[in-house]
């Protein structure tokens, strides 16, 4: 049996997140300058790289200055790791890594979908296993994306915060990670009419056989 109208649409929406969650799990611009600065110390940051262009601790308690893009955990990073990694941003870098873990395996399970014929008897488990997984990983997306969208852009992270941005990696992530929730819900719906169907097959053969 062909998959139904429902199924397509969440199998549309899961592939469609997989694409935005990547690019911005990818992509150094959640938070980044608004081009006005001359002379800006910070560039630009994403989950996993920075770029800066002059940045010093901003104690002075170090003379070292960073230049160019390079990944957060860098070794030279160390001396400015307590203003580099805050909490808020491990926990986006958590959260957000949980959401594109539970995708990939969601992921796989969505191929699985595409390829289980509707009368192997553990299809609905799989329905309910695909939904739920990609709803999970929805959900820790979209806590990654409020963390960052309420302290990125504040004054107490990056230097010159009046002039930094939430960029587009950051839409990026939003934009994914509710896409992520509706194809599990999509996922979860189909379970449920697939399970009410075979109720009702299952019930009319009952009353055949005791017609018969």
């Amino acid at each position: 049996m062909g998959k139904t109208r429902n199924g397509k649409a969440a199998v549309t929406f899961t592939v469609l997140a997989f694409v935005l969650i990547v690019i911005a799990f990818t992509t150094p611009n959640w938070l980044e300058t608004d081009g006005k600065l001359e002379n800006p110390k910070f560039v630009k940051i994403g989950l996993w790289q920075v770029c800066f262009q002059g940045f010093e601790h901003p104690h002075h308690l170090y003379d070292t200055k960073f230049y160019g893009c390079w990944w957060v955990f860098e070794e030279e990073y160390y001396i400015i790791h307590d203003i580099l990694l805050p909490d808020f941003f491990v926990a986006t870098q958590f959260f957000f890594t949980l959401c594109l873990t539970l995708l990939l395996i969601g992921c796989f399970l969505t191929i699985l979908y595409t390829c289980c014929s509707r009368n192997h008897d553990k299809f609905l488990l799989l329905l309910w296993t695909t939904g739920g997984n990609l709803t999970l990983g929805g959900i820790c997306g979209i806590i990654a994306v409020i963390i960052f969208g309420a302290r990125g852009d504040g004054r107490d992270w990056m230097p010159n915060w009046e002039h930094n941005d939430i960029s587009w990696s950051y839409a990026l992530a939003v934009i994914g990670s509710f896409i992520l929730v509706i194809a599990g819900v999509l996922f979860l719906v189909e379970g449920r009419r697939y399970k009410k169907k075979q109720e009702r097959i299952l019930n009319q053969d009952q009353k055949t056989h005791t017609t018969i």
